[in-house]
């Protein structure tokens, strides 16, 4: 019965992958800005894998 009702229980779920960008306002032109990527150590790397694939393709245009 205790297994029945931990099964039904209802968790909140949080999001896998978080991704936050800061746009840094001045003078320089070679500062981007700033990245905060959190979440399970598989999607942070996905996300790196795709930021790198992306970044490869506009050097090529």
């Amino acid at each position: 019965m205790a297994s029945s009702l931990m099964a039904k229980k209802t968790t909140k779920m949080t999001p896998a992958l978080r991704v936050l960008r800061v746009a840094e306002s001045g003078p320089r032109s070679d500062c981007a800005g700033r990245m905060v990527i959190s979440g399970r150590m598989a999607d942070v790397c996905a996300e790196l894998d795709r930021l790198v694939a992306l970044e490869a393709a506009q050097a090529r245009h």
